[in-house]
């Protein structure tokens, strides 16, 4: 059941038709996901009361190499997908390669995109597709982000280090 939450682009942006004639509003929010803990769940149901319908960017295994490092990601792509596709929360989950999530928003055009409270400004970190996102007319929210909890900090602490 879980799995065919899992959809190819194709299959999103159909989706995405459907969700709009039917007058829902869609939410984004994107991620490497690896080693899922309970931060990522609670910043996945933040993100969901936002609107009716969360869509959850999955960094794929080559995008988080170039972001996180050689070493990662701890679980494939497809095993990542299918653990997000089984919470209640989320809707539908699309796998990219890109560095950022603006091609897939550019395209998808979700009238939220949630980032991490790390982001918020005026002393968070930059958001490259704040632009993006204000052009279609779309609007930015922020969850709360867990500084104690985080799969950097699971890996260290299995590692004994």
């Amino acid at each position: 059941m879980s799995v065919e939450k899992v959809l190819s682009w194709k299959s999103l942006l159909e989706k995405r038709e459907v969700w709009k004639r039917e007058g829902k509003s869609v939410v984004w929010t994107n991620g490497c996901f690896d080693l899922i803990h309970v931060g990522h769940v609670r910043s996945l149901q933040a993100a969901r009361r936002f609107g009716d319908v969360l869509v959850v960017g999955l960094n794929s295994d080559s995008s988080v190499r170039k972001l996180k490092g050689p070493e990662r990601p701890v679980v494939p792509e497809s095993e990542r997908a299918e653990i997000l596709a089984a919470l209640e929360c989320v809707n539908a989950v699309y796998i990219f390669s890109d560095d950022t999530p603006e091609r897939p928003l550019a395209e998808l055009r979700p009238d939220i995109h949630c980032k991490g409270e790390d982001y918020k400004p005026p002393h968070g970190k930059p958001i490259p597709e704040a632009a993006l996102v204000a052009a279609y007319g779309g609007k930015i929210e922020f969850i709360p982000f867990e500084i104690a909890t985080s799969t950097t900090g699971l890996i260290k602490s299995i590692k004994g280090s």
